[in-house]
């Protein structure tokens, strides 16, 4: 590992940026009472992590169908003298266009999302879904779009998605998706892969070789998203309340015996690593920033609270002794997910 420290890193070429970030889905209930109180919490969240030295602020126009963009884009307004990096996803809101990926959408959904946002550009976009129409009818509309939004710098960067399905899916499902993953790639020629990685994602061969080594050789920057599993790996014992984020439990997505099953595994970490608040949020938080040194982490919050712990957890590196018994444990993780999905077929684990 080289990523020890929490200095700048080159995300890509025009990219540095600070190695955690944020992931900004703001929860969004029409129906309910506190939005308004939700989004405050939020915009404090977002100060907070601006105080802490991030930079790298990731969000999508499918988030609350672009509410998420405008909470940050209300942040950008009120803070015009910061040098904030947003990245921003499309692919996902067709509207009245035939297909997400068609004619001239990816630029119409841009010039919204640059709205939304109070900018004038985006540091990086990414293509948010690997459906591009019946036999890949779009593709070439799509990567001949986003490469000219690049040159005139409208963007700075092209993003794509990582091979991805659920997390209890088979392996033959998983080399599907990196199967799919590597011809995209070969064609999109990225800047960056935006992917969710965390302990419940199962390694994938690339051409041989994992995610990290396989972009490290092509030049690729990677953003991690998810790395605490919407607040699975933080457990329900030995980390503050404020590590685990109030998320809808289809998002969650433990049956609880499995819950249980998880909970003993990360007890294991908690016996060689210690019950401070904040320990289990810095295993995963550290696991994924040492992955690489071209990798951004970047953590879903809801409030400032969060945005605290994520940072300020964070510590000295984790030697490699400490990240073999990490992974050890992970490793077990993901045992308990394959055989909860033995038992249960249907049952989809999305933290």
């Amino acid at each position: 590992m080289t990523a020890h420290d929490l200095g700048a890193r080159h995300l890509c070429r025009d990219i540095l940026t600070h190695p955690l970030g944020l992931h900004c889905h703001v929860p969004t209930d029409d129906a309910h009472p506190d939005g308004s109180v939700r989004a405050g919490r939020f915009l404090a969240g977002l100060h907070r992590a601006v105080e802490r030295g991030a930079m790298f602020f990731d969000t999508a126009d499918s988030y609350g169908c672009g509410y998420s963009e405008r909470v940050l884009g209300q942040f950008s307004r009120q803070s015009p003298d910061l040098n904030l990096q947003l990245s921003s996803k499309v692919g996902q809101i067709r509207g009245s266009a035939v297909h997400p990926y068609a004619g001239r959408h990816i630029h119409h959904q841009l010039e919204q999302t640059l709205e939304n946002l109070y900018a004038e550009e985006l540091h990086l976009y990414t293509l948010d879904s690997f459906d591009f129409g019946p036999g890949d009818r779009y593709l070439g509309n799509a990567i001949d779009a986003m490469r000219t939004l690049r040159e005139v710098k409208a963007i700075r960067a092209i993003g794509m998605r990582g091979p991805f399905t659920r997390y209890a899916a088979s392996p033959e499902e998983w080399a599907a998706q990196a199967e799919r993953f590597l011809y995209l790639f070969r064609l999109i020629k990225p800047d960056v892969v935006w992917t969710r990685f965390n302990a419940f994602t199962p390694a994938v061969s690339l051409e041989g070789q994992d995610l990290f080594t396989f972009t490290a050789r092509h030049g690729v920057g990677l953003v991690l998203a998810a790395p605490l599993a919407h607040g699975v790996l933080v457990g329900k014992g030995g980390a503050s309340a404020s590590s685990r984020p109030t998320v809808p439990s289809r998002r969650g997505g433990l049956m609880p015996w499995l819950r249980e099953r998880v909970d003993e595994q990360l007890d294991v970490l908690r016996r060689h690593f210690g019950e401070a608040p904040g320990t289990l949020a810095r295993l995963a938080l550290r696991s994924c920033l040492q992955r690489g040194d071209q990798c951004v982490v970047v953590a879903g919050f809801s409030t400032a609270e969060q945005v605290e712990e994520n940072f300020s957890c964070l510590g000295d590196p984790l030697t490699e002794l400490e990240l073999g018994i990490i992974d050890d444990v992970y490793a077990g993780l993901q045992t308990q997910v394959r055989e909860a999905a033995s038992r249960l077929p249907v049952m989809e684990l999305q933290p």
